[in-house]
């Protein structure tokens, strides 16, 4: 990750952290004094997403350390890791949250949350959706999974806000109704709450796992990728494109054919000049490994470039 992106990065995971602790303890002093179980259960929700912005921070530096002798194919895989940590904090407030609100329901509800809690549920509405939108966007311009984990993981809480508006709503409105059972509407809200943490947790979990060992994209996104290297003068054929993903990174495996009655340096100058092209037009591809093959039309390679111009020439 170049050090713009890292910047960028790094600014959207402490945008995240000062945002969430203020909507924490703004929901959590207000559900306390207003009484509302699911205006405390999307506080610890809120509390949670700090620790999970924590996490992308730390999985944001450590990508960013340049490749040493133990990880000579770089860091990458600790962003994804940190995607893991969110995802499991997702689950484990999840649960927390959810209990306390079947606990409450079972108890009884006696009172309907103060009025005032409708308005800090709608700043933390705002604050949530504009947090989702920033790193959504940034996180799939830099190809960043914690970002986008992180993005996820905001609007998650967008949707919860959602729900814990209608529960105190409702308990608010039974209030004035004078209907008590109308009140049941904020401890439900806060299992609602639950069950949404639960859902996005578990989703960004198996995405994270699928990230972290060893994915190599589909042919579809590939395509630009050969592409350029087939635009390349001396290839004459791909004969194997692997881009698998290292965190937020991607690194290319390729096999090319040239002339065979070309010199080495020829040869290795093709390959150099393909690796140049394909570091150079996509950001997200850190490294570039090249193996040159002299051409056989008697072997059947795949994805030979017959319309290459240089490919009546380069035979002879």
């Amino acid at each position: 990750m170049s050090d713009q992106r890292f910047v960028k990065a790094q600014f959207a995971a402490w945008l995240g952290i000062i945002g969430n602790l203020a909507l924490a303890v703004m929901k959590g002093i207000v559900g306390w004094l207003s009484g509302s179980k699911a205006l405390l259960a999307d506080a610890a929700n809120s509390a949670s997403d700090v620790a999970g912005s924590v996490a992308v921070l730390f999985g944001l530096k450590a990508a960013k350390k340049p490749p040493d002798e133990d990880h000579p194919y770089g860091h990458g895989k600790a962003d994804s890791v940190s995607a893991i940590v969110v995802s499991v904090l997702l689950l484990l407030v999840g649960l927390e949250i959810g209990w306390n609100s079947v606990k409450s329901l079972f108890n009884g509800v006696s009172e309907a949350p103060e009025k005032y809690a409708l308005i800090a549920i709608g700043i933390s509405i705002v604050v949530k959706e504009f947090l989702f939108q920033y790193n959504f966007r940034l996180g799939k311009k830099l190809s960043s999974h914690a970002l986008i984990a992180s993005a996820w993981d905001h609007r998650t809480d967008v949707m919860s806000s959602v729900a814990v508006l209608i529960g105190v709503g409702g308990a608010v409105l039974g209030q004035y109704m004078d209907q008590p059972m109308l009140y049941y509407m904020d401890p439900i809200a806060g299992v609602f709450v639950a069950v949404l943490v639960l859902r996005t947790g578990y989703k960004l979990v198996r995405e994270s796992v699928h990230t972290t060992i060893d994915h190599v994209l589909h042919k579809e996104e590939t395509e630009e990728l050969l592409e350029t290297a087939q635009r390349v003068k001396g290839v004459i054929a791909v004969n194997e494109l692997r881009a698998r993903e290292h965190g937020h990174y991607v690194i290319v495996d390729i096999k090319i054919s040239v002339n065979p009655k070309i010199t080495i340096v020829e040869g290795h100058d093709i390959g150099k000049a393909v690796k140049h092209q394909l570091l150079s037009n996509f950001s997200h591809v850190s490294d570039v490994f090249i193996h040159v093959n002299p051409y056989d039309p008697g072997y059947p390679y795949k994805d030979v470039d017959s319309d290459h111009p240089d490919f009546p020439t380069l035979l002879h």
